[in-house]
């Protein structure tokens, strides 16, 4: 509460508003948290929560995880576990630097608990990134590395885009998440289809759940909540012949030449798990979308999750949302599908967004 009535009505108010001044202010903040112990334990003390799990060979002390795009550079890793989170994933990160869409390009609609986002994968790139944990060290819960492809490459170059980055970070990452589906940079979400999405997971190397390229951390393939039942089928299918370990589901559903997350994506990023998990219950989800309470996290598991992630929620509710959800989760292991049908629609309560793409 101290969270919702103080705390986030301070950092809606930074910059007249504009939600990437209050992001770029409260990982400056975080940045310095991590450089001070005591700081950092006593937050550990507040937030930490025990709720052990294993997934895809990954030791997690908790399922509830810090979603990609919130610290895509890794500037405020050691904060990260102290507020709760029982895994981190950073990113998404290219292989060449990049400043992104032009701004304003990160918006928040919070009479709906929802943010629309048109970044376009502003990141220093992969060997900064990299640079930045050599100096950092091991962290006390797993970290993922989100990798995406850089603007300037042309999808036919894809592949050695993606392979850049990967051979530079894999040794850093406990797995990789490749994500390719951002509808924030163009001709990305073509990656998705099969012949695409086959070549890239073999050019990863064979057995991309025990890890790739020889041996690497296991892959995930993140997937868009726009896709329809047949389309998502055949990537599954593909995700399970080249063996990768995961598939993180969903990213933010394509709308007004952005990505919306948030509560009005929940219905839909469930839909998407539940649909996965029926047709391959032993392949670990990571759910993601729409987590603003605990019901939409225990419907999430419900659904087939094995891990759950926070982005937007988190925005709205703190690191108190990342202590009852991991709370929430203590001794509950994932559940037989729930019985849901896809309507393939996102349902927007006051139409802002646009339509969804």
């Amino acid at each position: 509460m101290i969270f919702e009535r103080a705390v986030r009505p301070a950092l809606f108010r930074i910059g007249g508003g504009d939600a990437e001044a209050a992001h770029e202010r409260t990982l400056r903040w975080l940045a310095s948290a991590a450089r001070q112990p005591g700081l950092l334990a006593a937050l550990r003390a507040r937030y930490a929560v025990a709720a052990p799990r294993r997934v895809f060979g990954v030791d997690f002390p908790n399922p509830v995880g810090l979603a990609a795009g919130m610290d895509k550079d890794g500037v405020a890793l050691p904060a990260w576990p102290a507020l709760g989170f029982g895994f981190v994933e950073v990113g998404t990160v290219t292989w060449h630097a990049q400043p992104g869409n032009d701004r304003p390009r990160l918006v928040r609609r919070p009479g709906d608990e929802a943010i629309v986002n048109r970044m376009g994968f502003n990141n220093q790139g992969a060997l900064a990134l990299a640079h930045r944990l050599d100096g950092l060290g091991p962290l006390p819960v797993p970290l993922g590395i989100s990798l995406g492809k850089s603007k300037v490459t042309p999808i036919d170059r894809a592949i050695e885009d993606y392979l850049a980055s990967y051979d530079t970070l894999a040794g850093y990452a406990d797995y990789i998440a490749v994500n390719v589906s951002s509808p924030n940079t163009p001709g990305l979400r073509t990656l998705q289809d099969r012949a695409h999405m086959a070549a890239l997971l073999d050019a990863l190397g064979p057995g991309v759940g025990r890890g790739g390229r020889g041996g690497g951390p296991p892959v995930l393939v993140k997937v868009a909540p726009d896709l329809t039942e047949h389309a998502l089928g055949e990537l599954l299918q593909v995700c399970v012949d080249r063996g990768a370990a995961g598939i993180i589901a969903t990213n933010t559903t394509a709308v007004d030449g952005g990505g919306l997350s948030g509560r009005p994506l929940a219905a839909r990023a469930r839909e998407v798990v539940a649909f996965l998990h029926r047709q391959h219950p032993d392949l670990p989800i990571v759910g993601v979308g729409g987590l603003v309470d605990t019901d939409g996290a225990a419907r999430m598991f419900d659904a087939g999750a094995s891990l759950v992630q926070l982005y937007t929620g988190f925005v709205y509710h703190g690191p108190a949302l990342v202590r009852a959800l991991a709370t929430a989760a203590r001794g509950r292991s994932p559940c037989p599908p729930a019985i849901m049908r896809s309507d393939s629609t996102i349902r927007v309560p006051n139409g802002d967004y646009g339509r969804s793409g």
